[in-house]
């Protein structure tokens, strides 16, 4: 290696070190004038720290309520579909109201490959459901018809006792099976099996209590009643054209959207639609709520910070007004260290820093402050789950406040570095 070489090589090395201590000079000198002027500086630092603590709160309990409602949902399975009829508002308001036909079941399933767990839901005695009794205690909850096949369709299944099955429905049992809030509504005991219970005036035996769900929006997941498909046709007296929902499971999640056509074809061509018309079923994924409520909280989470967001600009505006003063402050220091030869991109450097460490600082308190917000809101709101705040977030509010201390921190430190020493030095 030759000499010019290692020059070279040692100059590289000397520049690294001196811009490293330059940097670290400037950081000192940053947090010694924060520091200096504590008040002033806090003041500077509000705008920022609202506008971060408002984006976190927000994010946060977004982020919460949205990850509560996956979990909930994660029980389902992401192969579970349902069919379900589907009519348009217009049709609704004239008395007219599609339906899904028992023959339908049938063609699904013998004619659809790939599915299986093929099951009917039937509301019994309406959608909002009937009184149940027990002695002198009413409960007001769904009751469903359905077979063995939706447990493990909805994977949800007895804490006590067992769940309906086959030869249930095939002899039209009088049994059901409850969920833990109707239990509780019937003051029924904690093992419930064996006891019997009236809807209207038919008489039911208990075989079994379904695991509980908890809530979802507030509203119960475990205020319903099942009881064998054959016998809800039986109770109801409809038999033709019961208010009917098919729930299947598909056995490879690859061909999901290839089963989902193949099923809309197949009803389509029962139900004789034409080209062009459109559907008068549905077929949702299991998860398609939370799906739905995923992209909505994407959303909202993304408006309203955006919004909120605009608050930080408002801090960057003070960080910036803030930091004009201190160039006039400090204008006889600027130069004095300039006549003993401090470069402009170290003054630059000096005030571009300060501004930054502001904006840094008031960021992160606006986190904590964010998320103490967020989890005193959630625990002020009955049954609303914990806020989350992502790292996302967290990552995006230090760098969105980095970066607001340089932008408005720009013209501040320009107009220091670009001060004449000599007019610097005789201001007063």
């Amino acid at each position: 290696m030759t000499t010019n070489t290692i020059n070279n090589v040692d100059m590289g090395a000397n520049r690294v070190q001196s811009s490293f201590y330059a940097v670290q000079e400037c950081l000192r000198s940053a947090l010694a004038s924060i520091r200096a002027h504590g008040l002033r500086s806090f003041l500077t630092m509000l705008g920022i720290i609202i506008g971060v603590a408002s984006v976190i709160c927000v994010i946060a309990l977004v982020q919460g309520l949205s990850q509560s409602i996956s979990q909930q949902f994660q029980g389902l399975g992401s192969n579970t579909l349902t069919l379900r009829a589907d009519t348009p508002l217009e049709d609704a308001l004239r008395g007219k109201r599609n339906r899904l036909k028992v023959s339908d079941l049938d063609q699904l399933k013998f004619r659809i490959e790939g599915i299986r767990n093929v099951t009917p839901v039937v509301f019994a005695s309406g959608r909002g459901g009937a009184d149940v009794r027990n002695g002198s205690n009413i409960a007001a909850g769904q009751m469903f018809g359905t077979t063995e096949s939706y447990q493990e369709v909805q994977q949800t299944f007895p804490k006590y006792g067992r769940f309906l099955t086959d030869s249930d429905d095939v002899t039209r049992r009088r049994v059901v099976v409850i969920g833990e809030q109707m239990r509780r509504d019937l003051k029924l005991p904690e093992n419930p099996v064996g006891r019997f219970i009236q809807i209207g005036s038919e008489w039911f035996k208990v075989v079994g209590s379904m695991e509980p769900r908890g809530e979802m929006f507030g509203l119960s997941q475990d205020n319903y009643l099942l009881m064998p498909y054959q016998t809800a046709l039986a109770v109801t007296g409809v038999i033709i054209q019961p208010d009917l929902w098919v729930i299947f499971s598909v056995a490879d999640l690859n061909a999901m959207e290839n089963i989902k056509d193949r099923v809309t074809s197949l009803i389509r061509q029962l139900h004789q639609i034409k080209p062009g018309q459109p559907d008068d079923f549905k077929i949702e994924a299991s998860d398609t709520l939370a799906k739905s409520f995923k992209e909505i909280s994407t959303t909202i989470t993304l408006v309203v910070a955006g919004i909120v967001g605009i608050s930080l600009l408002v801090g960057g505006v003070g960080i910036m007004n803030i930091m004009l003063v201190s160039v006039t402050e400090r204008t006889r220091e600027i130069g004095i260290a300039k006549a003993l030869g401090a470069p402009r991109q170290f003054i630059l450097m000096q005030f571009l820093i300060e501004a930054m460490v502001l904006a840094v600082i008031g960021g992160l308190i606006g986190i904590a402050l964010g998320y103490a917000l967020g989890f005193g809101i959630a625990k002020m709101i009955p049954n609303f789950p914990d806020p989350a705040v992502p790292w996302w977030a967290v990552v995006g509010a230090c760098t969105f406040s980095g970066l607001i201390g340089i932008i408005f921190g720009i013209l501040p430190a320009s107009k220091a570095a670009n001060l004449a020493p000599i007019d610097a030095l005789r201001y007063e």
